[in-house]
């Protein structure tokens, strides 16, 4: 069986080489610390812009919600909350309106 902290341990690795390379010799913890922290943030930066990338590109339920009710305050001249557990095909939903 893989080891399940195999990409912890292979990030750890990077982010220490990194700040090895970044380091001047005569940096103290200090320095040491706050190189690690911004090396650290661009490396989780990267991380989550390529899972963006490869992330489904189908709509999101929770940006989708305030369209949907905006759409029912149109359509029904009444404002409505959809609640998170609301389902999120659009024509389900509508025929829930009722009970929102």
């Amino acid at each position: 069986m893989a080891d399940e902290n195999a990409p912890a341990q292979a990030e750890k690795k990077r982010l220490l080489a990194a700040v090895e390379a970044a380091l001047a010799d005569d940096a103290d913890a200090d320095e040491a610390a706050a190189v690690a922290a911004a090396i650290g943030a661009h490396m989780r930066d990267q991380e989550l812009a390529a899972a963006a990338a490869d992330g489904d590109s189908s709509p999101n339920w929770a940006d989708g919600k305030w369209t949907f009710a905006s759409k029912v305050a149109r359509k029904r001249r009444r404002s409505v909350r959809v609640p998170t557990e609301a389902p999120d095909d659009p024509w389900t939903a509508a025929g829930r309106t009722d009970r929102m």
